[in-house]
Formats: structure tokens, C-alpha cells, sequence
């Protein structure tokens, strides 16, 4: 009986929507801490909201324990909140100070509390394994072209390609388009005026193919996602609507047998 009671508290859609915004607030707060002056106006004050925040996380962790056990360490959403809140409750003290600098990662319950946020997430996962391959392509590509423009420009700009490792952060500049044509090509053509002639393919393989591969294969992800959730939901209906169906038949039986027995009666 307790346990169904905390079980509809807990999903009641206020319960959910006064986490989201503590969590807001607690960003908020821990936003104020870094800043000297909010410290030196409201220092304590703002390390006490904190502590209540988190206090209300840790027993909002326990319901749901107690509610569900076994359901929750299977859920990994349910998984990431205990880590987030844990991680918090680490003593910030000594080597582990630097752990306090992670309480921010509470605002990323926001991923799981939201289900929207929730849906992105999901298909970004999903679509890990297609981005895998497009990962080892643009791998292969950029080995390749590492080494060739390591061969042709060390001697004059070793700065940039004197080594496998400075071509492939040159590269990486150079396909992300930040100052790449001022800053690195020109020079480069400069001194080697056909050295056009393995830049621009570079760029069109890399900045107009490849990632555009990875935007394509998130795309079908999410996609992929919203129509398993879609599915489920019309499922879910058609086992309700069932489900009244069969009690409007048993209720019209029910009815049948009645008039049956008040016209015997009469």
C-alpha cells in the first residue's frame, strides 16, 4: 500500500516538473559560486540552497529505490541520476576538491527528466554504430593526407606539418574551416603554388562529404527513434481501446441479463 502510494507521488506530473525546476535552480546557484561578489554577499546562504537541493535529490533517489528496486538499476536514466547525485555527496576535500567542480553535472538530470531531451539522446546513441564507420573513413582519410602533406611541406613549414601529429591538427583546422585559407593554405601556396591541388579536395571529401555523412546517419537515428516511440504509443492505445471494448461487451452482457430477469419477473 505504501509502495503505491509513493509510486502515483512520484509520477504525479508535479512531482516531475518541481525536480526540473529545482534542477534549474541549483545551475543557477552553483552559476553564483564561481562569482567572488555572490560569494562575499550571500556566500552562506547560497551553500545552504545547495545542500537542501541536494538533500531533496538524494531522498527523490531513495522513493524511487523503494518504489521499484530491481526496475531501477535497470533503467540506465535511473542509473545516471544516482551517479550525478553521487558524485555530489563525494567529501570535496583534500585530492578529491577537484570533485566539486562536478556538482554542475546535476543539471544534466535535465537529459533525463525531459523526455524530448531524452528522445535526442536516445538517437544519438542509436546512432553510434553507423557514425563508427564514418569515423574510420574520415580516419583513413586524414592518415592519408597526413602523410602526403608531411612529405611535401615539413621542410618549409614545420611548424605545421614537421610531424605526423602537427598535419593531422593542420588538417583538422583546415576541415573545420577556421582560418584556413589566410591562414595555412595561402601561406603553403606561397611557396608551393600547386599545393591547391590537395587542399581543396581535402576540404570538399572531408568539410562537405563526410560530415555530412554523420549528420545523415543522426538524422535517420532520430527518426528511427520517434517512429519506435510512435509505434509503441499506438500500440499502447490499441491495448486501452481493447481493453474498454472487452468491458462495454461484459457491461452490455451484464445489461442483457437484467431486462432478461425483470421481464421474467413481470
Amino acid at each position: 500500500m505504501l509502495r503505491q502510494r509513493l509510486a502515483h507521488f512520484i509520477a504525479h506530473p508535479y512531482f516531475e516538473k518541481g525536480i526540473i525546476a529545482l534542477i534549474v535552480v541549483n545551475a543557477i546557484v552553483l552559476a553564483m559560486e564561481t562569482s567572488p561578489v555572490a560569494m562575499a554577499a550571500a556566500g552562506p546562504l547560497l551553500q545552504s540552497i545547495d545542500t537542501v537541493i541536494l538533500s531533496i535529490f538524494v531522498i527523490e533517489i531513495l522513493l524511487r529505490l523503494i518504489v521499484d528496486f530491481r526496475g531501477f538499476w535497470r533503467d540506465p536514466w535511473r542509473l545516471f541520476d544516482f551517479a550525478v547525485v553521487a558524485v555530489a555527496l563525494v567529501p570535496a576535500t583534500g585530492a578529491l576538491s577537484v570533485l566539486r567542480a562536478f556538482r554542475i553535472l546535476r543539471i544534466l538530470r535535465l537529459i533525463s527528466t525531459v523526455p524530448s531531451m531524452r528522445r535526442v539522446v536516445n538517437g544519438l546513441l542509436e546512432a553510434l554504430p553507423g557514425m563508427g564507420a564514418i569515423v574510420l573513413l574520415l580516419g583513413l582519410i586524414f592518415f592519408v593526407f597526413s602523410v602526403i602533406s608531411t612529405k611535401l611541406f615539413a621542410a618549409s613549414f614545420p611548424e605545421w606539418f614537421g610531424t605526423l601529429g602537427n598535419s593531422s591538427y593542420t588538417l583538422f583546422q583546415i576541415m573545420t574551416l577556421e582560418s584556413w585559407s589566410m591562414g595555412i593554405v595561402r601561406p603553403v601556396m606561397a611557396a608551393y603554388p600547386w599545393s591547391w591541388a590537395l587542399f581543396v579536395p581535402f576540404i570538399i571529401v572531408t568539410a562537405f562529404a563526410v560530415l555530412n555523412l554523420f549528420i545523415g546517419v543522426i538524422v535517420d537515428a532520430m527518426q528511427s527513434q520517434q517512429s519506435a516511440e510512435a509505434h509503441d504509443e499506438r500500440e499502447a492505445m490499441a491495448v486501452e481501446t481493447s481493453s474498454i471494448l472487452q468491458e462495454v461487451r461484459a457491461l452490455r452482457v451484464e445489461v442483457a441479463a437484467l431486462r432478461a430477469e425483470q421481464s421474467k419477473d413481470s
